[in-house]
């Protein structure tokens, strides 16, 4: 049982890994937060797997700065934001339940106090 769930912590690295490589060229798709799931999976899947996937240039390149300093260009986290927001928003048009929008704004505004607050801003670009 132990192997099968490191072996889908694996497939769901590179699954997140291929997701993210789309995003550094489609503008759409959040390149960070899926490199930092593929991260998380790589490391619970496979010491060897997270050895090499931080040996990476695409790790290095748009995680490193993250992971090493807590720190985020400007684009990088407009970029996050911006897709976390339509993605929240979605959510919020789609359902008529009070409490479930409640509890959606008060995401939307702890995401907002965490990128300002928690995360450092660098220049810098991708």
């Amino acid at each position: 049982m132990r192997n099968l769930l490191k072996g889908l912590y694996i497939v769901a690295g590179f699954l997140s890994l291929g997701l993210g490589i789309i995003g550094i060229i489609l503008p759409v798709v959040p390149t960070t937060p899926l490199l930092l799931l593929a991260s998380f999976c790589f490391v619970k899947g496979s010491e060897r797997f997270e050895v090499w996937f931080k040996g990476t240039k695409v790790y290095k390149k748009h995680l490193e700065n993250f992971v090493n300093n807590r720190s985020m260009t400007l684009k990088e986290k407009l970029t996050i934001s911006s897709f976390a927001d339509l993605m929240i928003l979605i959510a919020f048009l789609l359902t008529d339940k009070l409490i479930v929008r409640f509890i959606l704004v008060v995401i939307v505004l702890y995401k907002y106090y965490y990128f300002i607050f928690k995360i450092k801003t660098i220049k810098g670009g991708k």
